[in-house]
């Protein structure tokens, strides 16, 4: 059955969604997105998804399409329109369409709004019973990924590397350091169980199940430390582990065909998992 999408005011079957030619989100990169959970039905982590939102249109000095309420709204219907119990909700904003310029358009242009549907068939995935195997490749983004731009074409091409040597993903590494995954943030568990992972600056998204999963952390007396790590510290680790929207908390279990740990999912990160998931679950409208 075709998903049914909204474009710039409408809900339409997806073979009948259009978007100009124009727009600054195809000529550009121009625009911000969001990845919403959806279990039962119900968004996770809405209201942090909606803040950061606001902060990346900020950043760019890039107008908001509508409130939260009325993005909820939204969402709400997409969900019930699709019947999705399980999945995400996606979001784009771009400066909307403009003749070709690499400066912005003139101000008052509408900003494009596209949201849609993704279905997923379980939460427990293969990947997060068997772990996922990473290969560390360069960082050669821009500086500035905290921001949650559409401009995603290096992670794409650094996870196709990943996969050319038998890996699921990749870790992006600059300065010796790993800064995180292609779409998700990267951790460490040390010998003596203490998770560590980059803190928050211009080099990473400012994940949202990142901020849950440390709360949770916390909450459950977990030690913390929120600092940059090598890869070859990541190698000798007790276990690792990514977090994302998508993934919400996944094993890594080899580094560049390096075993982490026992090379099988660790103890702790099925235990961030679960608990991630119960106040996640606990918390979604």
């Amino acid at each position: 059955m075709s998903r049914i999408v909204y474009v710039n005011g409408a809900y339409v079957p997806e073979a009948e969604a259009t978007i100009s030619v124009f727009d600054r989100g195809l000529l550009f990169a121009d625009g911000v997105y969001e990845v919403t959970a959806v279990i039962g039905g119900k968004l996770l982590d809405f209201a942090a998804h909606m803040a950061r939102l606001r902060r990346s249109l900020r950043e760019l000095a890039l107008p908001s399409p509508m409130e939260d309420d009325a993005i909820l709204a939204i969402h709400r219907e997409l969900v019930a329109r699709n019947a999705l119990d399980l999945g995400h909700v996606y979001l784009m904003v771009t400066r909307g369409a403009a003749d070709r310029d690499f400066a912005f358009p003139p101000e008052g242009t509408k900003p494009s709004l596209v949201l849609f549907t993704q279905a997923r068939a379980a939460i427990e995935t293969p990947e997060a019973t068997r772990g996922l195997k990473v290969a560390t490749v360069p960082d050669l983004r821009w500086a500035r990924r905290d921001i949650k731009t559409v401009q995603l074409l290096y992670p794409s091409m650094a996870k196709m590397e990943a996969r050319s040597r038998g890996a699921d993903d990749a870790w992006m590494v600059e300065d010796g350091f790993v800064t995180e995954g292609t779409s998700n943030n990267a951790y460490i568990v040390t010998q003596e169980g203490t998770i560590v992972t980059r803190s928050l600056s211009n080099a990473i998204l400012h994940g949202i199940t990142r901020a849950a999963v440390l709360r949770t952390a916390a909450e459950h007396g977990v030690r913390v430390e929120e600092r940059a790590f090598t890869v070859d510290e990541a190698k000798g680790a007790r276990e690792a582990f990514i977090t994302s929207a998508g993934a919400f908390v996944t094993p890594v279990v080899a580094i560049d065909d390096v075993p982490v740990g026992t090379g099988m999912p660790g103890e702790l990160t099925k235990r961030m998992r679960a608990n991630y998931l119960e106040e996640a679950l606990r918390t979604a409208i």
